[in-house]
């Protein structure tokens, strides 16, 4: 059977932690040049390219299944330490992937809890629900809030809740673009805020309402901000009601009506019996099911793909 040295799989991983050969070479404190001969070992031991030598450095994909295979034998490693009380131990990085609008409003409060219990720290990968399974599949992060329902490979899921957008804008806006209501008419000449050129979440609200056409749209590629936009009057928007209450409360904004977007939301972790990822999984998950809606997704034709 194939034996893969740990030291040789932990270089990797820090090559692609730290982009360069000669980056990771100083973590690890050795010459670029052990650096390299090391990845050398590595792939003469697995027959297969593992890296590819650019700016960043790039793994392939065998070179990603050996990135996982680090990365969790160092967090079992670190459980292992912690069980046999083996004193101080150094905070240890959990890589987890996470979508805009779930970091702009709920997400942060669980790992701040967390912080004040366990030696952790964080390294947030922040990117459409849509794409962050891919990062969980890659080695990159530990766990990913995803909207993919099916386990990635060696992965277990658990249900999170439904993030529930609804159409909103200021009354002024509403007043100079949509004051018969949003008929289609309206819409497709009413300037809408986008998040970024993958976010397909308001293109497909406006299908499900028959607007074929392509209106004008500001990007504003940050939740928080994207939220700022909308109040400000810049366009229409569909917001996570976490974002959208109180200003809906205050008269600030204003829905404009039709059906609301839900995008259900799921835990993946890795499927390892670790006490630190267990801890980390417990905490979003109660999180998630305090702060996201329980009820079952409205139907919208198509992907409801949010951010």
């Amino acid at each position: 059977m194939m034996r893969i040295p740990f030291e040789l799989a932990e270089t990797l991983a820090v090559v692609i932690d730290e982009g360069t050969l000669d980056a990771a070479a100083r973590r690890l404190h050795v010459t670029p040049s052990a650096v390299s001969q090391r990845i050398k070992a590595l792939e003469e031991q697995v027959g297969q390219v593992c890296l590819v030598r650019a700016k960043p450095a790039r793994v392939t994909a065998a070179g990603a299944a050996i990135v996982r295979l680090a990365r969790q034998l160092s967090l079992l490693e670190r459980d292992a330490v912690a069980q046999l009380g083996a004193g101080d131990q150094a905070r240890f990085s959990i890589a987890l992937a996470v979508n805009a609008d779930s970091l702009g409003t709920w997400f942060l409060d669980p790992l701040a809890r967390l912080t004040q219990r366990h030696p952790v720290v964080f390294e947030l990968h922040r990117d459409d629900q849509d794409f962050t399974a891919e990062l969980l599949e890659s080695g990159t992060v530990m766990a990913a809030v995803t909207s993919r329902a099916q386990p990635v490979a060696g992965c277990r899921v658990v249900p999170l809740g439904v993030m529930r957008y609804e159409a909103v804008a200021t009354p002024e806006y509403r007043e100079r673009w949509l004051a018969d209501g949003p008929t289609p008419q309206a819409l497709a000449q009413a300037v809408l805020v986008d998040f970024d050129r993958r976010d397909d979440l308001q293109s497909e609200w406006l299908r499900f309402r028959g607007v074929v056409s392509a209106p004008p749209r500001h990007y504003v590629p940050a939740s928080n901000d994207f939220a700022r936009a909308v109040r400000a009057g810049m366009g229409w928007g569909l917001l996570p009601q976490l974002q959208s209450a109180a200003a809906l409360a205050d008269g600030s904004l204003v829905r404009l009506g039709g059906e609301p977007a839900d995008v259900p939301l799921y835990w993946q972790q890795w499927n390892l019996r670790s006490p630190l990822l267990d801890a980390v999984a417990d905490a979003i998950v109660a999180e998630a099911r305090r702060a996201l809606s329980p009820a079952a997704p409205h139907p919208m034709p198509g992907p409801a793909a949010g951010r």
